[in-house]
């Protein structure tokens, strides 16, 4: 028995490996292959690294909490409408059955 399928003729097959260029900041920095100057290529790059990052969580939390500022200031003014029904509905029902109770308890007194 076969282990492998055999492909159709019209699939292309990989006939050649590649291996993947990784071009990084200390590579392209890099003017010649000595040590000390690669070292200070990647110190260079992980300085740009963090410094990026943290411009970048600056920015982050700024906008976030201005997007959820906004939402929420969204959502309020939709919600206001529903609130005032649903508050003037509660206090008639609580007024009306404070009344009735007075009205019960006066009814009841000689």
């Amino acid at each position: 028995m076969n282990s492998a399928p055999v492909p159709l003729r019209y699939v292309p097959t990989l006939t050649e490996v590649i291996e993947p260029v990784s071009l990084s900041l200390a590579s392209v920095l890099a003017f010649s292959p000595s040590a000390p100057q690669v070292d200070a290529c990647a110190d260079a790059q992980e300085l740009i690294v963090q410094r990026v990052l943290q411009r970048i969580d600056g920015l982050l939390a700024q906008r976030l909490q201005q997007a959820v500022d906004r939402l929420i200031q969204e959502h309020s003014q939709a919600l206001a409408p529903r609130l005032r029904e649903e508050v003037t509905l509660v206090v008639r029902e609580a007024v009306a059955q404070a009344f009735e109770q007075e009205m019960a308890s006066f009814a009841e007194q000689p």
